[in-house]
């Protein structure tokens, strides 16, 4: 069986929109003994020194996007670039997500024997990966607390935060179509109580 096939395994899609809270649940599942696969540690691989795809981005922007005497992608530099232009960021993108897919492939066949396994994907709907997933859990918040959260996090201006928001479907779009919402709203971790519960209801949890 192909890895992007229906199995019996459980495939849980995690997603969300940027800053709503995927990663504190993605580490909470890891805790519960899932294997968790991360879109964008696939990425920040795809972009390490010497791969092929660094060698092209760095073809394409030059010393503007350079980091580590040139052979190293400025990822702050990069990230200015296509959250300011969409046809840069669509470049991006269509460069990145093969590489990204095919690591979920080795990955998902490397875990087939697992009962379930995450799968943490922030453009999950935005690049069509939900035949990956047996379910799909998002983490919502209220648009205000994102922008709050974003701009905190990663130290931007409003403008370059709501930039960085816009550049992904809203999470208004992404709650219709999830199997399951986790409201990541108030206290931090008040989601837990539901994920365990959506763990729980099919012997996932690690009873331990």
């Amino acid at each position: 069986m192909a890895p992007g096939e229906p199995s019996s395994q459980r495939r849980i899609g995690l997603t969300g929109g940027i800053a709503s809270g995927k990663s504190s649940v993605g580490h909470w599942l890891m805790q519960q003994g899932l294997p968790v696969l991360d879109a964008d540690q696939f990425a920040r691989e795809a972009l390490a020194p010497g791969r092929p795809a660094t060698r092209t981005v760095l073809h394409r922007y030059g010393a503007g996007v350079q980091a580590e005497g040139g052979t190293a992608v400025d990822r702050a530099a990069l990230g200015r670039i296509v959250f300011e232009d969409p046809a840069e960021r669509r470049w991006l993108e269509q460069l990145i997500h093969p590489i990204v897919r095919e690591r979920f492939d080795q990955e998902l066949s490397l875990h087939a024997k697992a009962p379930a396994v995450v799968l943490m994907i922030p453009l999950l709907f935005e690049a069509g990966l939900e035949s990956l997933c047996s379910e799909i859990w998002l983490v919502d918040c209220d648009a205000s607390q994102q922008l709050e959260r974003l701009i905190e996090r990663d130290g931007l201006s409003p403008d370059a935060a709501q930039a960085r928001i816009a550049a992904q479907w809203p999470l208004s779009r992404k709650r219709g179509l999830a199997d399951h919402v986790l409201a990541n709203r108030g206290q931090p971790g008040a989601w837990q109580a539901q994920a365990l519960g959506l763990l729980s209801a099919t012997g996932t949890a690690d009873p331990g």
